[in-house]
């Protein structure tokens, strides 16, 4: 039980330390959209247009799409995960040298590069944008209940509490990539970071 404390202990400071202004910034976008009645409204029409601007990048002819490339998870997450696992002996035997989710980041990043196929308008460019971003979520669950049983054993505490905390990443990186991935906003993780010409 106290491995798995620290352990707990140890990932929920990675993630927090690694995406805390996305959430803060998150929260309190959230917090003005609960008071005006419309909490998805104001974002969406402000991300609305930056797919715009995106989609006529990709439509223009005289744009191209970049090789694709990954940093795995990003915002420091993956480069987080290999500073613990090569710290901490625990981290690397139980879980590996870079997170057990991973895989789900670089698909994530695979449907983030591209941004879809050209002819796709805005709108279902907003929409491609938060299917991606749901299946990363959906994805880091499957994950989680898929190692419970032997977190379960390694640290001797129920499946459910193991499942608690994956959900609880799950939700920060989906906010986190809710906040950041928005298209055309310079950051190296947006949707469509393979369209160089929408930096």
């Amino acid at each position: 039980m106290k491995n798995f404390r620290i352990f707990v202990s140890l990932l929920l400071f990675w993630v927090l330390f690694s995406g805390q202004a996305a959430i803060s910034a998150f929260q309190s976008a959230a917090k003005a959209g609960e008071q005006t009645g419309e909490p998805d409204q104001a974002a969406r029409s402000l991300e609305l247009r930056q797919h715009e601007h995106l989609v006529a990048i990709k439509q223009s002819g005289d744009s191209s799409l970049a090789p694709f490339t990954t940093d795995g998870c990003s915002g420091g997450l993956s480069a987080g995960w290999q500073y613990l696992s090569g710290a901490i002996d625990h981290v690397s035997e139980v879980h590996g040298a870079t997170p057990p989710w991973e895989s789900c980041c670089v698909e994530h990043d695979r449907v983030y590069h591209s941004a879809g196929p050209i002819e796709m308008s805005a709108l279902q460019s907003y929409v491609a944008r938060k299917e991606a971003d749901s299946a990363l979520r959906q994805c880091v669950l499957k994950t989680g209940a898929q190692r419970s049983p032997d977190l379960s054993a390694v640290y001797g505490v129920s499946e459910e509490h193991v499942r608690a905390l994956y959900h609880g990443v799950a939700e920060l990186m989906y906010r986190a990539v809710r906040l950041g991935g928005v298209p055309c906003s310079g950051l190296s993780w947006r949707w469509g970071y393979g369209w160089k010409q929408c930096e």
